[in-house]
């Protein structure tokens, strides 16, 4: 079936849909060679289009191992070329299959580096896939949407779950974690208690953790003002450790600003510079938000890590509290093991309290 992304500046990029489920949400790109099924099941897409710039895509099909969440959140997907013949020992269906069980509409034999092209000139924006025929007016519809917000609320857990272990106690805020999050912590040790999005300080303090967990997650970080808050009150109280979101979220607590990137740092393959041991560093990344750095200014925070590319911050640790955060993501592997360390260092964090 003929299909067509478009976006709010009125761009035009022609391809194949998989069904004639439109989407809406705001287009961004993702430059890993691999990782597919982990970006379309990682809850900080949510609300998002994304766009792979890797020309071919699902040449290793899909298996449940790979899975970040329990469904996909994407809204939409735009690839190159749609491998049908997955060559891997571990797959369990093809990319087409399972966009299509998933629900994900996809568009594909898209010129993926002209969209990439697009947004690094003109920044992120809105856009929308659809039929080739479809009217004017359901387009215009359709472009009309109002933009998400409430997207944290979308993917964070709805009940309390634990994953025991005879390791410190953590409690883990859940604005959207993936799955080998929680496992690179149970990994190292920790007893994990996944708590929803709006669990209150006095609830999370109720449990009496050894340290605190704030995890990655979508959208705009001033879009959970309650979060920030309930993080505010935590500080001083426990070890902390946020990664993406919840290094954002704690910027705001401790009355740093956050901004949108121009175009966001998606992808497997983003350098990281260690501050502290003066390594480089593979890292994986999506966010499309960083904190300021010039409002960091006395507020007790030092930069640990910076962004090779452009040099936003991409680690921050407190002067004096058990407190430390990285923008990117230790567990996804993409070196690939240059970042675990980062979990070894909140292990080490637990047993001296705050």
């Amino acid at each position: 079936m003929n299909g067509k992304l478009i976006l709010e500046d009125g761009s035009v990029f022609t391809g194949e849909l998989l069904t004639d489920a439109p989407a809406v949400g705001e287009v961004v790109f993702n430059t890993g060679m691999t990782g597919y099924q982990e970006v379309l099941t990682d809850p900080s897409y949510c609300g998002q289009i994304v766009t792979m710039t890797y020309p071919l895509i699902g040449n290793y099909g899909t298996a449940g191992l790979f899975d970040q969440a329990s469904q996909s959140f994407v809204r939409g997907f735009v690839i190159g070329e749609l491998c049908e013949e997955p060559s891997n020992w571990q797959a369990q269906s093809g990319l087409r299959q399972y966009l299509t069980d998933h629900g994900v509409p996809c568009i594909y034999g898209v010129d993926t580096r002209a969209v990439t092209r697009k947004i690094r000139s003109a920044g992120t924006m809105k856009g929308i896939i659809m039929p080739a025929d479809t009217a004017a007016d359901k387009i215009k519809s359709l472009l009309d949407t109002p933009p998400e917000i409430d997207v944290v609320a979308e993917v964070t857990t709805r009940e309390i779950y634990r994953m025991p272990a005879d390791g410190p106690r953590v409690a883990v805020l859940d604005y959207g974690i993936k799955r080998n999050i929680l496992n690179s912590l149970f990994r190292v040790g920790c007893d994990l208690t996944v708590l929803p999005a709006d669990t209150s300080a006095a609830e999370v303090l109720a449990l009496n953790p050894d340290g605190i967990f704030l995890s990655n997650g979508p959208g705009d970080p001033k879009d959970v003002p309650a979060s920030i808050a309930t993080i505010k009150e935590l500080v001083g109280k426990k070890p902390i450790f946020g990664i993406c979101l919840g290094h954002q979220l704690l910027a705001l607590a401790m009355g740093a600003n956050t901004y949108k990137l121009k175009f966001g740092h998606r992808g497997a393959n983003h350098p990281v510079k260690d501050l502290v041991t003066g390594q480089v560093h593979i890292t994986s990344q999506n966010h499309g938000y960083a904190v300021i750095e010039e409002s960091l200014a006395g507020k007790d925070f030092t930069v640990t890590h910076r962004a090779v590319n452009d040099s936003t911050v991409e680690g921050m640790k407190h002067a004096s509290l058990p407190i430390f955060c990285v923008q990117y993501h230790p567990e996804a592997a993409p070196g690939p093991d240059d970042n675990t360390y980062l979990f070894e260092q909140f292990l080490a964090l637990l047993g001296k309290g705050a």
